[in-house]
């Protein structure tokens, strides 16, 4: 199936899921070196750090980015030891005209989705020319993130067998062997990972933020970030209110949530996207779900994953397509209504009998080349997931006691996504978060923006996180798709650009469509 260069960019951007199929992995005893990222040194301890040099340079094959790193402390705690990380950061300078504001901070999400990677092939030639004309745009891959001391955990053989693991068992050997896939994944985490496991959460990124805006010479914060980006941004806000300049949080996580009520929501957002999907679907006389309603399309998509659950289909190459990957390969879809017609054209010809359109959706989702090897995200994912919040479940009967309220928010993906909640409890560190709210009181005002149909991170989050934060204004955006910035939206687009260039949001219920 032929995706289209403005679908590929849609889907990549916008894989800044909370939970990911499968993106998790196992337990045992904690790291040793798995203190509280919330007991931070003081700042006089961490002068070296704030105090040192960037050295750029030109960046390889990237035209007008330059490249730097980044030394940060591995243990806030404890940044007189001798264990730094290092961590790669991109600009792309203002071009004018204009007085230049400072810089831009970007984050796409995941996590694990690459900021430099976003910032090249997107933000940096994407983003408004007026913005780009005043700004620095910056990007910084978080640690254990794409080119930052890289989370690692399994081999690319072993990673396409792990995401065709049977994620709906119907039988207790079914259970048992994807139970032994999330063992044998975290048992590969913490094998080639090392330490920096237990050091990748939220908190400790946003100490790496701050790092950087006072190494760039910015006296506060100004950043965009999507999906987790937000959480991350909020973080940053929460920690150091009096530093923050412009926040842009779009497609916002609820950090009170616990991980179960995450899954659950997400699930419910997925299904609400499925149902957008399905209504423009079934008025089209070439629809593979039929043509007479939304319900009709529901049960035939759930027919189609059972059948492959039994008998996956070919592909055109030797991994096969069967329930779990065609269920990934529908979600990637989901993620953006640019993808619609290319659903339509890859459920057509799977339920012929050739896999091969949902199977390059769902490589797109798990970022797998051509050549069979896999990027860095699905293996951070997990990583800082785990580590900020307890696990949704800790046994399989925890996720069979759920079953119910998850097949309710939906019939088509509650029972995988479900079971994939199940990923943390086998986790090798233990958790150093807990979900909570979110209030920097004394920050500038900041922009949430939500979109009413977003499949990753529902509306509700939205409007908790907004909620949340004392100085937060929503902006709504009313439409499908994950995040709202750069995708279509005039009214979105000017409300934001406006408050990066003046620093005054738009008026509080501002709504777009």
């Amino acid at each position: 199936m032929d995706i289209s260069r403005s679908t590929l960019r849609a889907i990549g951007a916008a894989f800044a899921a909370v939970a990911l199929l499968l993106a998790g992995c196992t337990s045992g005893a904690a790291s040793p070196r798995t203190a509280s990222p919330t007991k931070a040194a003081t700042r006089a301890a961490l002068a070296a750090y704030y105090e040192q040099k960037l050295s750029w340079h030109e960046c390889r094959g990237g035209a007008g980015f330059e490249c730097a790193t980044l030394k940060a402390p591995l243990d806030y705690a404890r940044p007189d030891d001798g264990h730094d990380l290092k961590l790669a950061v991109s600009r792309k300078k203002a071009s004018g005209p204009g007085k230049r504001l400072g810089s831009l901070m970007v984050n796409p999400g995941g996590p694990g989705g690459s900021a430099i990677d976003y910032l090249q092939s997107y933000a940096g030639i994407g983003y408004p020319a007026r913005v780009r004309a005043r700004y620095d745009l910056v990007a910084m891959d978080p640690r254990g993130v794409a080119a930052s001391e890289p989370i690692t955990c399994l081999g690319d053989k072993q990673m396409d067998a792990f995401t065709q693991t049977d994620q709906t068992p119907d039988a207790p050997a079914e259970t048992r062997s994807l139970v032994a896939s999330y063992q044998k994944f975290a048992r590969g985490c913490a094998a080639r990972s090392g330490e920096i496991l237990g050091h990748v959460s939220t908190v400790e990124a946003a100490r790496d933020m701050d790092l950087l805006r006072e190494v760039l010479g910015d006296r506060k914060l100004t950043y965009v970030g999507a999906s987790y980006g937000t959480f991350l941004g909020a973080t940053y806000a929460d920690l150091f209110p009096r530093r923050v300049g412009r926040l842009v949080l779009d497609g916002a996580l609820d950090p009170a949530l616990t991980s179960e009520q995450i899954n659950r929501d997400q699930t419910a957002g997925f299904e609400t996207a499925f149902t957008a999907f399905a209504k423009d679907c079934v008025r089209r006389a070439s629809c593979p779900l039929g043509t007479r309603d939304v319900p009709q399309a529901r049960e035939r998509l759930t027919a189609f994953f059972t059948r492959l659950d039994a008998h996956p289909v070919r592909t055109g190459e030797p991994r096969r397509l069967g329930e779990s990957l065609a269920t990934t390969g529908v979600l990637a879809a989901l993620y953006d209504e640019g993808a619609w017609p290319q659903l339509r054209t890859a459920l057509r010809s799977a339920m012929r009998g050739d896999g091969s359109g949902l199977l390059t959706l769902a490589d797109l989702y798990y970022e797998r080349d051509g050549d069979g090897s896999y990027a860095n995200l699905m293996y951070a994912n997990p990583a800082v997931n785990c580590l900020d919040l307890p696990p949704a479940f800790r046994t399989p009967a925890d996720v069979r006691k759920s079953l119910p309220t998850f097949q309710k928010a939906s019939p088509a993906f509650g029972k995988a996504l479900a079971w994939s909640a199940l990923n943390c409890a086998y986790w090798p560190v233990r958790p150093t978060g807990t979900p909570h709210p979110l209030h920097a009181k004394g920050a500038a005002p900041i922009v949430v923006v939500g979109t009413t149909r977003d499949p990753a991170t529902p509306y509700t989050w939205a409007r908790s996180l907004a909620s949340q934060l004392t100085s937060a204004t929503l902006l709504t955006y009313n439409g499908d798709g994950h995040t709202a910035y750069g995708r279509g939206s005039a009214c979105i687009d000017t409300a934001i650009d406006t408050y990066l260039l003046t620093g005054t949001p738009p008026p509080s219920g501002k709504r777009c469509t």
